[in-house]
């Protein structure tokens, strides 16, 4: 059989992980190269002269026309945090690379902290994924399909009225050779028209594309500007529509990765950081050995959320 060049790349391994991050003063060096590209710029003015003060754990920037001073942490996700760069560093490292995803639990006993902290820090670097995610759309042949995160409750709703599922959009773009290019998934609150119009007016460019099911709400899309072509099932196997055969491949992997790392999460809650995380690295497929620096980037670029907040935008977008 072929070898799958994807799949078969080399990532970044952990030596030469430690050779890049192993100390505090390397992952400081790699944190201000990461927020500030191009040199200092004072987030009140946008000044770039500026002088560096030697107090507490980590520098402070002082904005040499208006005094307003900063920490390197300040303004990331980093901010406020009681760890060492060099244990975010490690977890960035670790749910970057885990190509089926990472549990808390597994990042708490690879990071020697509790429960708790590993739990904040999984959220706030899915978060900082999820953010990043959101700023890009889907163009050209886009294969859709609706899907559902969760089952049914015990004496509870069955199907799709089911009170434990999440609805949510899975789509994905395709090269001009018929190979899948980028995933997005978004929960909606539910396949109706206008769900779906406002879906595809944030998610899809003008001019798309878009395969599909049977599902009449798909059918909205051309109020984005898009093409819809409808390919009906009519019960068969996922295998026997090859019309839609990237998009049910995606599902797969996407069942296969969150069952076999999160044995429990709250569908609700959190639907969107765990289906952010998944196409954040879906996406960025092509390149592993730079997912650790750019999901720093993205960290870096991340506004900071503490945990009332990461729970408070989970309950708001369910």
């Amino acid at each position: 059989m072929a070898m799958n060049r994807i799949q078969f790349q080399p990532g970044l391994s952990m030596p030469e992980f430690l050779k890049l991050f192993a100390t505090e003063a390397l992952c400081s060096q790699a944190l201000e190269q990461a927020r500030w590209p191009d040199g200092f710029r004072c987030p009140d003015c946008a000044g770039a002269a500026h002088c560096v003060l030697r107090t507490g754990t980590h520098k402070v920037f002082q904005c040499n026309a208006c005094r307003h001073q900063t920490s390197l942490t300040a303004g990331t996700v980093f901010q406020s945090t009681k760890l060492p760069l060099t244990t975010w560093f490690l977890a960035i490292y670790l749910i970057s690379q885990a190509k089926t995803g990472l549990s808390a639990l597994s990042l708490k006993r690879h990071l020697g902290v509790s429960y708790p902290t590993a739990w904040l820090v999984h959220h706030k670097l899915m978060q900082a994924m999820t953010e990043r995610e959101a700023r890009y759309t889907l163009s050209g042949k886009v294969q859709v399909d609706d899907a559902y995160l969760g089952g049914e409750r015990s004496g509870g709703k069955v199907g799709r009225g089911s009170e434990n599922k999440v609805a949510f959009v899975a789509a994905v773009s395709l090269t001009d050779e018929g190979h899948p290019l980028r995933v997005k998934l978004s929960p909606v609150a539910g396949f109706k028209l206008k769900a779906i119009a406002d879906w595809a007016s944030k998610s899809l460019a003008p001019g798309s594309t878009v395969y599909s099911d049977g599902l009449a709400c798909f059918s909205a899309v051309t109020q984005a500007g898009c093409t819809h072509e409808c390919t009906v099932v009519a019960g068969r196997k996922p295998k026997e529509v090859p019309e839609l055969q990237w998009i049910n491949t995606v599902l797969g992997n996407l069942k296969t990765s969150l069952s076999g790392s999160y044995h429990s999460f709250g569908f609700r809650k959190y639907a969107e950081q765990y289906l952010g995380a998944f196409a954040y690295r879906f996406n960025r497929r092509f390149d592993l050995k730079t997912l650790t620096k750019r999901l720093l980037v993205a960290a870096a670029q991340c506004a900071p959320h503490s945990q009332r907040s990461i729970r408070m935008v989970a309950e708001h977008c369910c």
